[in-house]
């Protein structure tokens, strides 16, 4: 519990700088999709994003994580082919959506945010944590950049 207390407060220190751009979903990408791009180099060890052309947009073709195509408003454990922890599974039964508020969250404390999101216990398989809110904003807009919606 404290850990998300510490997270939230974290969150708060996210600037409100940010100018909002809606997606075409509705799901709103509020960072910097340039900055999220020079973050995202820190994902590219295990995730990739190949658009359904099978064009590689992002990474190396790593196949540790899933794809991140499409992620911005996406339902949690929704890729085809990939083998999610039981955490994950119970977030893709319950509906849980990749919000920008959400992926925050996820990204900085990957079990933790999975379990708040749930109500379960157990353990997600991503062990990277994002450290700065800001750089979790900014990849969310990027891979939002990224979607079906916005190409």
């Amino acid at each position: 519990m404290k850990k998300l207390a510490i997270l939230a407060a974290g969150m708060m220190a996210v600037p409100a700088f940010f100018a909002g751009a809606a997606m075409a979903d509705g799901h709103a990408a509020t960072g910097d999709a340039a900055a999220g791009e020079k973050a995202f180099r820190q994902c590219v060890s295990c995730h990739v994003v190949v658009n359904d052309a099978g064009e590689t947009l992002a990474g190396r073709k790593a196949k540790t994580g899933p794809n991140l195509y499409n992620i911005a408003g996406a339902t949690m454990g929704s890729v085809d082919g990939f083998r999610y922890s039981k955490l994950l599974e119970a977030g893709a039964e319950q509906g849980v959506v990749y919000t920008e508020e959400f992926f925050v969250k996820y990204v900085m404390d990957p079990t933790g945010a999975s379990q708040e999101a749930t109500g379960e216990s157990g353990r997600g398989k991503m062990s990277f944590k994002v450290r700065k809110a800001e750089d979790a904003v900014n990849l969310y807009a990027y891979l939002a950049s990224l979607s079906a919606g916005d190409s």
